[in-house]
């Protein structure tokens, strides 16, 4: 398992986001591709392999954990623009998005 210092941690920008559409990637087994508001003009477009632990429609209206500094990344021919936070067991058996207890404004920092 790798760490990462205090330091590097603060240096992430965590922020709550809305899933607002969730669809399967087609082609593929494992994708999904979910819009997210995050407080900003647009919302942004992420690719997660979650398709084991939960089904597209099921994740609509889940206010969820993004990091929103990471540099975009192509995946499938969508842009990825973010990344949702999900725990897991060891043997990733079971995987569960990290999200809101009640609600919070769009955009609202994870600190």
């Amino acid at each position: 398992m790798s760490h990462i210092s205090f330091e590097e941690f603060k240096k992430l920008d965590i922020r709550i986001g809305t899933i607002l559409t969730a669809e399967s990637v087609p082609e593929t087994d494992k994708l999904i591709h979910i819009t997210v508001d995050i407080g900003q003009d647009e919302p942004r477009n992420i690719v997660a392999g979650l398709k084991d632990y939960y089904q597209p429609e099921d994740m609509i209206g889940k206010q969820i954990a993004v990091i929103v500094n990471l540099a975009p990344r192509r995946m499938r021919g969508i842009m990825s623009n973010g990344m949702l936070l999900a725990a897991s067991t060891e043997d990733f058996e079971t995987v569960k998005l990290l999200t809101v207890d009640g609600t919070m404004p769009a955009g609202s920092k994870v600190s």
